[in-house]
């Protein structure tokens, strides 16, 4: 006769080696039941990117309208940067209490309005009120980024978060291509008087928001399941005594804000100037130049697709630190102002950084358990480096344009030295 506790040992060793054998199997990529919801939830990647890029277009629009320097342009980055830096805590603690679908409603909402808000500063030929509404439209911004990859990630298994996020980001990277494309053909080749060219923003902005708040609609109708967020799940983060660490001894977390600083630094700064490169060094005419950075967004989004794939087989931190020495070489041509030579060079500079910023956030996320979300607010407020970046790499550019790419190589040493050794879990 077989005891009760034969069979509850029984029972347990089953249980244990169900789940040790699940363990084994290959992680899914995300399961059935959040197909519809991953599909927004990737939609969101591409809204933010049009947004981002378009930025870079008004950088060179504003120059020629409102009669702005390469410095003073900066500031078109300061404003959207700076709202990341501003709103990453409180959209964090937004998506803590109200959770994930409330926080990208609220991104959306904000979105929006800052696009509508374009109507009254082409009104008053504001540069002042335009950076206001850049504000207001990058806090809608920064609230979908501090939302949508910690969502993305719960949206499977935790083996797979660098492959969701990356594969999300390649939408990302499909509406940086879009952005520069629209602003190009709205902006860059509007009529050459002051009136026309606002016109021009105005009407652009409001096909912006219309759509964005449609989304909002759209997204508020579906029913997002009930999640088992991988984060909150059993960790190794508080060693072998179980007694988990604050978030800021967690130090790949801080270092990957570290990292996401200088690295959105490099971006922010590469992308800036990179109708004026084209105009000053090529030759090229705004409208051509702005054309050239489509190609340059395309790069971004060829690289996110061989990154994903690669990572497969060559571990993420790897590759970030491969891809970081890719771009100091790239900076280093492209500062030369060979023509054509240095000019397929800065083309390059977005292939290779089209894995960093996902990767980094991915890699500061690791084994956060609870405080994934807050994690997630912090490492959205690194993008601050983006907001103060293009001003000093302004003040270079006015002087010469080619020469003001040494700086970014700064940024991809501290990028190369977190992959290469300082993101690891202690």
């Amino acid at each position: 006769m077989i005891s009760p506790d034969s069979l509850e040992q029984e029972a347990l060793e089953t249980a244990k080696n169900s789940k040790s054998s699940a363990a084994s199997l290959p992680a899914k990529f995300t399961e059935n039941k959040y197909v519809i919801t991953l599909i927004f939830v990737t939609s969101l990647f591409m809204c933010w990117g049009i947004a981002l890029t378009m930025g870079d277009v008004l950088n060179k629009h504003f120059q020629n309208v409102l009669g702005l320097s390469k410095s003073q342009s900066g500031l078109v980055q300061f404003s959207i940067f700076g709202a990341y830096a501003l709103m990453g805590i409180p959209a964090g603690l937004f998506i803590k209490k109200m959770g994930y679908k409330n926080g990208v409603l609220l991104g959306l909402t904000l979105y929006a309005l800052g696009a509508f808000l374009f109507v009254p500063a082409a009104n008053a030929a504001s540069f002042g009120i335009f950076r206001v509404a850049l504000f207001v439209l990058a806090c809608g911004m920064a609230t979908l980024e501090t939302v949508a990859h910690p969502f993305m990630a719960a949206l499977g298994d935790q083996r797979t978060s660098d492959q969701r996020i990356n594969f999300a980001q390649s939408f990302n990277a499909v509406g940086a291509i879009v952005g520069p494309t629209l602003g190009s053909y709205f902006l860059l080749s509007a009529g050459h008087n002051a009136g026309e060219e606002l016109l021009s923003v105005k009407q652009l902005y409001i096909y912006i928001g219309a759509v964005i708040a449609a989304i909002a609609i759209a997204f508020a109708m579906v029913k997002v399941p009930a999640l088992t967020d991988p984060h909150d799940g059993p960790s190794d983060a508080g060693g072998v005594t179980g007694v988990r660490k604050k978030l800021f001894q967690q130090k790949h977390f801080v270092f990957a804000v570290i990292a996401q600083f200088f690295n959105v630094a490099a971006q922010a700064g590469t992308w800036a100037f990179f109708i004026n490169y084209g105009h000053e060094v090529m030759r090229f005419s705004d409208q051509k130049a702005g054309y050239f950075m489509t190609v340059f967004m395309g790069m971004m989004l060829a690289g996110r697709f061989v990154g994903t794939a690669l990572m497969r087989y060559i571990a993420p931190n790897k590759l970030l630190a491969a891809f970081a020495l890719g771009n100091i070489l790239m900076c280093i041509l492209v500062a030369q102002g060979w023509g054509w030579t240095s000019f397929i060079a800065l083309l390059m500079i977005n292939f290779f950084f089209s894995i960093m910023y996902p990767t980094i956030f991915s890699l500061g996320l690791k084994d956060l358990g609870p405080q994934t979300q807050q994690a997630s607010s912090f490492i959205v407020m690194g993008m601050f480096g983006g907001a103060i970046f293009p001003f000093i790499m302004g003040r270079i550019a006015d002087t010469n344009i080619a020469t003001a790419y040494y700086l970014p190589i700064v940024c991809y040493l501290v990028i190369f030295l977190f992959g290469y050794k300082l993101y690891k879990l202690r």
